[in-house]
């Protein structure tokens, strides 16, 4: 595995046991003005290495920390089916934040690690500085009533065909998969050519899709099943009473109507949508993205 390692100093890395389990994690710069931000990454099971370019937030005076959870990247994998759940996930960070004596953190979380985040800032508020989501929501069948939406309102071959394979259970049909494609360069990454580092089912993913996504979400984003999908914490946002940014892209997967809700519930939050961006705004509108990030930071102080 390579990762696009920033220019830091203090760079470090290792491996906490966590509930159990030893999770690896990594560390950019040291504490300074602003404190540290602690990342989440997504998938469920994708592994932190999406979100290296989280460090340039070194240059603002914060430490940034990402870890592999459990079952991702270079942390243990174990088969136990009952260890994956979204509620056991939002205590891996709180553990995380003991095991690495972080005191109160930023928390930035993205699309599944999104989810967490806000399970994170109803569970473990007083932890917070501040509470950061892109791509996020507090409803799973929110975000799968919109993602029925997008597949829906595609061209007409699209679930037209995702319908008829899904039927016969032919999910690797090279007409199933170019459909499938379709809705992932519409809202994952609208980037043409596609970085290398990223895989869409046409090519690999589905054939190398992990464990942990599939026990939790599924095939892929646009057929949910795992158990992650009736997960709903809004009623309780009421609970989070940090300073707290919500954002995603127009054309985002978890769409702005999940951004929109997080922002309707949450006191006082700030809401951003990338407007020529999908799932992916650090690499799709990466100057855009940081700057959001640091105006909110800056507005802390």
């Amino acid at each position: 595995m390579t990762y696009e390692i920033a220019k830091t100093k203090n760079y470090s890395e290792g491996y906490v046991k966590t509930m159990g389990y030893w999770l690896f994690y990594r560390s950019f710069g040291e504490p300074g003005s602003k404190g540290t931000i602690l990342c989440v990454h997504g998938g469920p099971g994708s592994g932190q290495e999406r979100m290296t370019r989280m460090a340039n937030l070194t240059e603002e005076g914060l430490r940034v920390i990402m870890y592999d959870q459990l079952g991702a990247g270079k942390s243990e994998k174990p088969s136990n089916e009952r260890l994956y759940t979204v509620e056991r996930y939002v205590d891996e960070i709180e553990a995380m934040r003991q095991g690495l004596n972080l005191g109160k953190i930023h928390l930035f979380g993205v699309s599944f690690g999104g989810f967490l985040n806000v399970g994170y800032g109803i569970k473990y508020p007083k932890n917070l500085v501040s509470l950061i989501i892109q791509s996020g929501t507090s409803s799973s069948p929110v975000a799968i009533a919109e993602l029925k939406r997008l597949r829906n309102e595609a061209p007409k071959w699209v679930p037209d065909t995702m319908n008829r394979y899904e039927e016969i259970k032919d999910f690797f049909n090279p007409e199933y998969l170019k459909a499938v494609d379709y809705l992932y360069r519409q809202h994952i990454c609208r980037l043409d050519p596609l970085p290398p580092d990223i895989h869409f089912p046409a090519e690999t993913r589905l054939s190398d899709l992990n464990y942990v996504y599939r026990l939790m979400w599924g095939l892929h984003e646009f057929y949910p099943t795992g158990n992650a999908t009736n997960w709903d914490v809004t009623d309780n946002l009421g609970s989070i009473d940090c300073p707290a940014m919500i954002s995603c892209g127009r054309y985002d997967a978890i769409t702005p109507k999940n951004s929109e809700l997080l922002h309707s519930r949450i006191r006082g939050s700030k809401l951003h949508v990338f407007e020529s961006s999908s799932h992916m705004p650090i690499r799709e509108c990466p100057q855009e993205f940081f700057q959001v990030i640091r105006e909110f930071l800056a507005q802390l102080d």
